[in-house]
């Protein structure tokens, strides 16, 4: 009976798997280290990196053309809305560029959206869960409407209110996503692993780690502005640094040894 059970524990490793990766406790200045440690990895990688950037950036003025030409500034503002919830995926093709300085390789783009590829089925689930979440952002915020001061002259006290509903229902959805998102798409690369259990890895560990992550939504969102504001050229830097980063907060953060590499790693 027992070697019979050692036998089909052997057959099926993740049967007898933790549910979710342990993560370690970080200090409040760790996503400093982290944007060093990206930093480092883009100028290892520039061109690799600052290519991809670049079609990013091209993507975004696609998706405002789109907007403006076939929407309004309300769809445009969904788009950008969207991309907080887009961003983590795109990222994946920065993960395995540190991945590969990692081990020492001369990092390719070709290898790093190859190496997304190959993990298709789980970013579907992983898109899947996004979808819901942000067809349910949208039905939140339509609901918000109720609170839109229907007075000719809005006083500023209801214009407050309209605006600070929507903020914190924005908030809410975005704050989750950071959580689902912020080490379960590196955990994908890094190991052979099904979403689910990335995803809880990755929400348990930011709940243990609160203040530090913390610090490290307000760099990407300021990251992200700056991107912005410059009229989304800088995303073509900005996206990279935190991509790289990201890597490396996961590398720091998630001790996922008893998870096996992915066979070409």
């Amino acid at each position: 009976m027992t070697e019979s059970t050692t036998s089909s524990d052997q057959d099926n490793p993740s049967e007898s798997l933790p549910f979710a990766a342990p993560c370690k406790k970080l200090e409040i200045g760790a996503p400093i280290r982290w944007i060093k440690l990206g930093w480092k990895d883009l100028k290892l990688a520039p061109r690799q990196s600052l290519s991809y950037g670049i079609i990013l950036v091209l993507c975004s003025y696609l998706m405002t053309f789109l907007a403006i030409s076939f929407g309004n500034l309300v769809v445009l503002l969904a788009l950008l809305s969207g991309f907080i919830f887009l961003g983590p995926m795109l990222a994946m093709a920065f993960y395995d560029i540190s991945f590969q300085l990692q081990k020492g390789q001369k990092p390719t783009l070709g290898h790093s959206i190859r190496e997304s590829w190959l993990h298709i089925g789980n970013e579907m689930v992983f898109a899947v869960i996004l979808l819901i979440i942000f067809l349910v952002w949208a039905r939140a915020v339509s609901l918000t409407h109720v609170f839109f001061p229907m007075l000719a002259n809005p006083g500023l006290a209801e214009l407050a209110t309209f605006l600070g509903v929507g903020t914190l229902v924005g908030s809410l959805f975005a704050t989750f996503v950071f959580c689902i998102s912020a080490f379960s798409l590196p955990m994908i690369i890094d190991r052979k692993t099904d979403m689910v259990t990335a995803v809880v890895t990755s929400f348990n560990a930011v709940l243990r780690n609160k203040m530090p992550m913390f610090v490290w939504a307000l760099l990407i969102i300021s990251a992200v502005a700056l991107g912005v504001i410059t009229a989304f050229i800088g995303l073509a830097v900005t996206l990279p640094l935190i991509g790289h980063a990201t890597w490396h907060a996961y590398q720091e953060t998630i001790d996922s040894s008893d998870w096996p590499q992915h066979s070409d790693n």
